[in-house]
């Protein structure tokens, strides 16, 4: 059974949260719940699913700033990786600049590393580590599925920017020649901003990976 994903552009930096889930178990995650914690947190419970984990693929205000209203609305734990601690830790000051007012900095339920699971009913999606466009950076691959959830890794056309503090632009054109695109060219691809795209319409045509 494949994995269904619902796509919510949200916020003034419009990201893209995620709600994923199995229909056979109607069990689902969020990713990245940056704003709008209302409408993201009615998209599964309209949908009637159970969600098991809010899943962040980094701390960028645009990402977590909704994690902590959204953690109480769906009473789902709160996963991000380990080297992500120092970006969360800022989330207020990101919404200062931003002039987003007040966040809270949520609190972890776990600490993801590389190669770490995050299930979805009978699904496996692998935590891959992905620094570049922050330290913690990471994305989740669904290999039964064929779908990888990049964040701010990889965008259709072009990459995660690299002047932020902890960002690295070797890092992250590394990250995703090295550790996404022999994924295999068939491989959905969920962006953080924009349009879904396939890591072979990547491979072929991102400027950035030429």
């Amino acid at each position: 059974m494949a994995l269904s994903v619902e796509v919510i552009p949200n916020g003034p930096i419009v990201g893209n949260a995620l709600v994923i889930w199995d229909s056979a178990t109607k069990q689902a995650i969020v990713v990245d719940p940056g704003d709008e914690p209302e409408r993201i947190a009615a998209c599964p419970r309209f949908l009637g699913l159970s969600t098991t984990e809010i899943v962040c693929t980094h701390a960028h205000i645009d990402h977590a700033g909704a994690v902590g209203a959204v953690k109480r609305k769906l009473g789902a734990p709160f996963a991000v990786h380990s080297a992500e601690k120092p970006v969360l830790d800022t989330l207020a000051a990101q919404a200062s600049m931003w002039g987003l007012g007040d966040t809270e900095v949520p609190e972890v339920d776990r600490w993801l590393e590389d190669g770490d699971i995050v299930r979805i009913g009978e699904h496996e999606g692998r935590v891959i580590h992905t620094p570049g466009h922050t330290p913690g950076g990471c994305c989740l691959f669904f290999e039964s599925a064929r779908i990888l959830v990049a964040g701010d890794t990889l965008f259709q056309g072009s990459i995660g920017r690299t002047d932020l503090p902890g960002g690295s632009y070797r890092q992250i054109i590394a990250s995703i020649k090295d550790k996404l695109l022999p994924l295999g060219d068939d491989i959905v691809v969920y962006c953080g901003h924009g349009p879904t795209t396939t890591l072979g319409t990547e491979a072929r045509y991102n400027p950035f990976l030429r």
